[in-house]
């Protein structure tokens, strides 16, 4: 059923898979809501996994994305521009790290492999707002995916802690310097769900049952739950609402080690 919270609202969506991605959860929450959006793939090969996705929730804009890729970057931008002359929330999900940097430990973690986990889940965020900042002329809000291991050690997450790390206190920073523009900058943080990225983790499944068995309300998170958060958040009623990290994991921060 459609409503109408999100009705004449244009966002883009950057970090969808295939349908068990979190971003397909959120983009489906926001169609339901009544936006428009912009979706991208990272690739030929994702394409024909993504653009049904994207044509099922009527995506004014399908185009391709490595994030690592500035000549893409811009004429994401552009197209936005010239399609919309505006855009209101973005969504970043996007994450990656070499598998032989993510399946040791952090102290082992090479020069590249760190580098790269940075830039691809970390700074492009930073570059994204950079392109949505001036196309957000009247406020809006940025959104990215972060998780628990950012903030306590979990067990094979590896370089992914201290990247997630950064992620969230790039969106303070963000928050901060963007406020004054109305622009809100917040990241999502779900209890484990396994999504492409996730698969990447060792003994994930180990981590999905410890998490539903630990958390209060011993369930596990699903990327439809993620997706009213992101719809929340990115809505007029969480106008309030900047430079936080919120947790969409049945309470499983909660919970002593």
């Amino acid at each position: 059923m459609m409503s109408s919270t999100l009705k004449g609202k244009k966002g883009l969506i950057v970090g969808i898979a295939n349908e068990q991605s979190i971003a397909w959860g959120c983009a489906q929450a926001f169609h339901a809501a009544g936006a428009e959006l912009a979706i991208t793939y990272l690739n030929d090969k994702t394409e024909h996994f993504v653009r049904p996705l994207a044509e099922k929730v009527q995506a004014r804009i399908i185009l391709p994305l490595d994030v690592q890729n500035e000549n893409q970057m811009s004429e994401l931008f552009q197209a936005i521009e010239e399609t919309w002359d505006n855009l209101d929330f973005v969504l970043h999900a996007v994450a990656y790290a070499p598998q032989k940097d993510l399946h040791g430990r952090v102290i082992d973690c090479s020069v590249s492999g760190f580098l790269t986990a940075m830039d691809i889940s970390c700074h492009s965020l930073l570059r994204l707002a950079k392109g949505a900042e001036p196309l957000m002329k009247k406020g809006g809000c940025i959104l990215t995916a972060s998780y628990y291991g950012g903030e306590k050690v979990v067990e094979n997450y590896g370089i992914m802690g201290p990247v997630k790390a950064a992620l969230e206190s790039s969106v303070r920073y963000l928050a901060a310097e963007l406020g004054w523009k109305g622009i809100r900058v917040n990241a999502l943080s779900p209890g484990p769900i396994a999504t492409r990225a996730a698969s990447g983790i060792s003994d994930f499944a180990d981590l999905m049952e410890a998490a539903c068995l630990r958390s209060p309300g011993c369930e596990t998170v699903s990327i439809d739950s993620v997706g009213a958060y992101a719809r929340f958040l990115v809505s007029d009623e969480a106008r309030f609402v900047t430079g936080s990290t919120v947790y969409i994991d049945a309470g499983y921060n909660i919970m002593a080690g």
